[in-house]
Order: structure tokens, then sequence, then C-alpha cells
């Protein structure tokens, strides 16, 4: 089954990242775009694809279920179960998402879940805002004080 282009949008899918040709397009381009560039290099990179080097999820306005695939065999709740006894060895996870993020917000919600479930200590939190809104307040108050002290010499 080919996914639809809401489904692809949902994974981070932008369709108009195709007409994105050059670093300088890159420069202009929107966030949204931006972040399915960036989704591309880290999830469907492609050496033998100058000048980005990367597959974008869709090709001709017509979605690549190949390049989908490989998207969402790399989402967080899909790799999982395959990677919970590396998880357990980690000293500390935390992950939040803003209340505005709808689509993140919801994965996070089901991440937050899904670790309950297996007992798996971590933080989470929902925000009130959207997904680039409050970065610099977030890592002041948020990120900067995680890793403070997951990275401190204390014994777990």
């Amino acid at each position: 089954m080919i996914p639809s282009t809401n489904l692809l949008e949902a994974r981070g899918g932008n369709p108009g990242a195709e007409a994105v040709h050059s670093f300088e397009d890159v420069a202009k381009a929107d966030f949204g775009i931006k972040a399915t560039l960036a989704s591309a290099a880290a999830w469907s990179p492609n050496p033998k694809n100058p000048p980005l080097f990367l597959d974008l999820p869709t090709q001709n306005e017509k979605v690549r279920a190949d390049v989908v695939a490989k998207w969402s065999s790399n989402a967080p709740l899909a790799m999982l179960d395959q990677y919970l006894s590396n998880l357990r060895l980690l000293r500390a996870i935390a992950f939040d998402a803003g209340a505005q993020d709808t689509g993140i917000a919801a994965t996070v919600k089901t991440l937050d879940e899904s670790l309950n479930q297996y007992g798996l200590p971590h933080t989470f939190e929902i925000y009130e805002g959207n997904h680039i809104n409050h970065v610099a307040d977030r890592v002041e108050t948020s990120v900067v004080p995680f890793f403070a002290s997951a990275l401190s010499a204390r014994p777990r």
C-alpha cells in the first residue's frame, strides 16, 4: 500500500522539497522543506544522488513507497522493541513536545506510554508551544539541566 500525501506529511515529508536543487535553494526554503531535507539526509541518504545526496519521499509529486518505508522504519516507535535492551543501558532518557505540535505531541505521548509499559525510566513533558517557538527557552530550562544531571559523575 502506498501512503497518501497526508500520511507522508504526517511523517515529516513535504512534497515542496522537490523544488530544491541546490544549497542556495536550501537556504531560501521554509522550515517545513528544510525539515524534510534533514529527514531525508538522515533516513534516506543516497551518495549517488548529487548535489544533496539524498532521496526524497516524493518524486514527480508521487509518493515513493521505498523511501517512505525507510523513513517509517527509522521512527522511534518502530524501533523501540528492536532496541529495548540498548535503551535499558542508557543513564537517562528525556523527550518533550509542544502541545500545538499535534503530530509530534501525539507520537511522543505514545512513546511515553510504550516506555511506561516496558518499565523503562524516562522523563516526558508536553509544554505550551509549537515545534520551534520555545527552542532557546527549552534548551536553557530543560535540555542543559537534563544533560548536566545525566552526564554527571554520579553512579547510576
